[in-house]
């Protein structure tokens, strides 16, 4: 190859990577339909539907109510995953009565979903597995299949086996980030089936808060609020993995100080650091999505990206008049290499 062959090809690949990466400006959609009452969303398209798996009981019961829509728009409620919590589950936690923190992927040519069980502040929890062929319940193949225990914490752990994620490091690694309160957000090397790697059984710290000099002490063996760092989800985009998280209290209506945060690294396992270089083991976070007058508490989400590597994010808000939860959906602007988001006004 030539010397000006080199060069084009150089300029023709750095010219497809510029446009795979290329910022898009912050727009906040204004959603219509079955949105209210969702919490802890997560997003995935399959055909020309778009599919929201969310926290909370479908109507007439079920777990995990699913909205579907055509435009990001338009959401009506479409169905639920279980139709009751599953029978194991109820054995090892006697005490739980609903099914948290949905994340929904596509994988080995079947759509996992991961989900938690726990009691409300203990971390006495689990992670466990679903699958499904389809998320179209008019296809023959539909059917979700419980597949059990992925990974459980304990009293004497020092974190919390809820919010799952799943993620690929793009080099045939599969990964399962999770965490709330406690020592923070952890992650864990899976197999090719979905379960724990039993070549890797490192549990690697990636996001932590830090103790402010005053802080209130935990009551009645509830975490501290201090501790407040849950609901990650990772994605992988032009040479970094970016990890989102949210600060501070969700499920308190107008009480809501939910905040979504970030920081990035070059490796999935870390270290994350935020936009001014503080680690996120060590506190660090950017600021992503913040209360306003419309809305409180704008967290709990997820991210998806398209095959050009724009974004959108899928969260809950308040209402700052009702203090009721809701789906809300903005699309990324990635400048400068940070993520940025708008929330409803």
């Amino acid at each position: 190859m030539t010397q000006t062959w080199k060069v084009l090809v150089v300029l023709a690949l750095f010219a497809l990577a510029s446009r795979v990466c290329h910022a898009q400006k912050a727009h906040a959609y204004r959603l219509s339909g079955d949105v209210a009452g969702t919490h802890d969303p997560s997003i995935v398209k399959e055909g020309k539907t778009w599919y929201v798996f969310a926290t909370g009981k479908a109507p007439g019961g079920g777990q995990f109510a699913v909205r579907c829509s055509d435009d990001l728009e338009h959401w009506k409620l479409c169905g639920h995953v279980f139709d009751a919590i599953p029978a194991w589950i109820l054995e090892r936690s006697p005490g739980t009565k609903d099914l948290w923190a949905p994340d929904i992927s596509y994988v080995h040519h079947e759509y996992r979903l991961y989900y938690a069980y726990s009691l409300f502040g203990k971390n006495t929890s689990g992670i466990a597995l679903a699958t499904n062929k389809t998320l179209d319940p008019t296809n023959s193949s539909f059917k979700w299949v419980d597949k059990g225990l992925v990974l459980e914490s304990k009293t004497e752990d020092n974190f919390n086996a809820i919010d799952p994620n799943f993620v690929l490091d793009g080099k045939g690694g599969e990964w399962l980030v999770f965490g709330s309160f406690w020592d923070g957000i952890k992650m864990r090397r899976l197999s090719d089936s979905g379960f724990l790697s039993t070549k890797d059984t490192t549990t690697y710290s990636v996001a932590r808060r830090t103790k402010p000099a005053e802080a209130a002490a935990a009551v009645a063996g509830l975490p501290a609020n201090w501790e407040a760092v849950e609901a990650p989800f990772i994605v992988r985009r032009c040479g970094y993995f970016y990890l989102f998280t949210s600060w501070d209290l969700c499920c308190r209506g107008l009480k809501s100080t939910y905040k979504t945060m970030v920081g990035r690294s070059k490796s999935i396992t870390g270290p994350y650091v935020d936009a001014n270089g503080k680690y996120l083991a060590d506190g660090g976070g950017t600021e992503l999505l913040l209360a306003n007058s419309r809305w409180l508490g704008p967290g709990g989400g997820s991210v998806y990206l398209d095959s050009h590597k724009r974004g959108l994010v899928v969260f809950h808000a308040y209402d700052s008049k009702t203090g009721k939860p809701s789906l809300q959906l903005s699309t990324i602007d990635w400048t400068a290499g940070w993520p940025h988001a708008d929330l409803e006004r």
